[in-house]
């Protein structure tokens, strides 16, 4: 489907999406996902900004770092290997973490590059819901699940609406109809 401001059908053609054009349901699902897009943007900006300006979390030992974190969640992770490749310098780790979180954070917000972002996001929620939330019983009082589960949507989607993917888009089909007639 192609980025447009406007709903598009089933089959790729301009129309409405649900209900004719201009009405109150093709308004809605034009901007369905937008609520979506921006709360799971500034949640992973907001998780990455704070774990690089909490000096206790990327620091190497002590209460709520990063490294403790990990101790206590190895024996009970999904995968424990992925705990141990993180402790071998869970600084580094941290920061690499830090700065997923917020590029994935910005991307969806900015609607750039949106369906990586997403799939950035859910990568990095399905790592976290292997190793530090996979001991949550029931596995619904986990958080990261969800989160992975939340950026499908967008992984399929991307940002058509107010969105510089959709702005970059726009620009390349003016140039080329401008170029090719």
């Amino acid at each position: 489907m192609a980025l447009t401001d406007g709903p598009t059908t089933v089959s790729g053609m301009d129309g409405p999406v649900s209900g004719p054009p201009g009405s109150i349901r093709a308004r809605a699902s034009k901007y369905a996902l937008l609520p979506l897009r921006l709360f799971l943007g500034a949640t992973f900006l907001y998780a990455g900004l704070d774990k690089v300006t909490d000096p206790s979390f990327l620091s190497g030992e002590g209460s709520g770092s990063l490294a403790q974190l990990l101790d206590s969640a190895r024996d009970a992770a999904a995968i424990p290997a992925m705990i141990d490749l993180a402790q071998n310098d869970p600084r580094t780790f941290g920061i690499a973490i830090a700065a997923g979180e917020m590029a994935v954070g910005l991307g969806a917000i900015v609607g750039l590059w949106t369906r990586l972002a997403a799939f950035g996001g859910m990568l990095l929620s399905l790592s976290l819901w292997l190793t530090v939330s996979w001991a949550s019983d029931p596995y619904y009082y986990g958080n990261d699940l969800p989160y992975m589960m939340a950026w499908v949507p967008l992984i399929f989607a991307g940002a058509p609406t107010l969105s510089l993917d959709m702005a970059i888009s726009r620009k390349r089909r003016r140039r080329g109809r401008h170029i090719f007639g």
